[in-house]
């Protein structure tokens, strides 16, 4: 596994920041989190950003679109900007090399279910057609809260069947997310039961990106809330998603608060190398010492 997190800095420091930590993958953001504004990326910082990767040796990259998007908003006018942004966070994406943009379809606040994913679809399209074979777009599943889209791994698949099984459509698995929507993936045979669902309505080529948090909250709590490696009521059990057969060689990213708040740090992911490699012993995974070749580099096409 390529194993990392989300780090701040953005497109001019966050691979400084994820070596810094010791990650072999990164996640970031390719504008600020609070505002709308998309920043002009100096074209000289997008190929400045692909030469530091190659330099620091960092498996995998992905960005996280805005968490303000709302694909499938009723509203017109935020429906509008998040389009806009995706647009953008796509464009950039490819311009750096990215393997992945992460994404929340978002709310239908009400609407409907179908309401909201006649919304998405069109936009997801447009989207789509600004990746490239190397740059994915990737539903996130959701925890479950209000009208999100996506709680299920079956919300998920009407989504993936309205985009006609989209070449370029991936998927990223949030083990809290999971949780909080009631998979108990931190036990054997419901974990298998999750990945026979994946594979079964996406293919494992599909699966891009996981992204590996603790829940402060309990099991079919609907409630999105991230916690430490080991501080939450997932706890060891995390080890069930992280040591999946199936799910080796794909990035594993911490999106947690980190020792002092500030997100992801050092201390997490050395916790995060001890689990997994607890993990892969316990299910039998790779043997330690041989080198994880992440799926978005092996050629393969879902």
């Amino acid at each position: 596994m390529l194993l990392g997190g989300h780090c701040s800095g953005g497109i001019k420091k966050a691979l400084e920041n994820a070596h810094s930590f010791g990650m072999d993958a990164v996640q970031l953001f390719a504008q600020s989190p609070r505002t709308w504004r998309y920043p002009e990326h100096d074209p000289a910082d997008l190929k400045a950003f692909r030469r530091r990767r190659e330099e620091l040796g960092i498996g995998s990259v992905s960005i996280h679109a805005l968490y303000l998007l709302n694909l499938a908003s009723p509203k017109d006018d935020f429906y509008e900007k998040s389009v806009a942004t995706l647009r953008s966070t796509v464009d950039t994406a490819c311009a750096i090399g990215a393997e992945a943009v992460v994404f929340h379809v978002g709310s239908h606040l009400g609407s409907g279910f179908e309401a909201g994913l006649e919304r998405a679809v069109p936009a997801l399209r447009e989207a789509l057609t600004r990746c490239s074979d190397t740059t994915w777009l990737c539903m996130e599943n959701s925890a479950g809260s209000g009208g999100t889209i996506g709680r299920s791994l079956e919300e998920l698949t009407a989504l993936y069947e309205a985009l006609d099984h989209h070449e370029r459509l991936g998927v990223c698995l949030d083990s809290c997310h999971l949780y909080a929507s009631g998979y108990d993936v931190t036990e054997p045979a419901a974990m298998d039961d999750v990945v026979k669902a994946v594979d079964r309505a996406f293919g494992l080529d599909r699966l891009r990106v996981l992204h590996v948090n603790d829940s402060k909250t309990p099991l079919g709590s609907n409630r999105d809330r991230h916690d430490n490696i080991g501080d939450g009521l997932m706890g060891d059990g995390l080890a069930v998603f992280l040591g999946h057969p199936k799910l080796q060689g794909l990035p594993a990213l911490l999106e947690v608060p980190g020792t002092d708040g500030h997100g992801p740090d050092a201390e997490q992911v050395e916790k995060l190398r001890k689990l997994h490699a607890k993990a892969t012993r316990t299910r039998g995974g790779r043997r330690r010492g041989t080198k994880a070749v992440p799926r978005a580099a092996r050629g393969t096409r879902g």
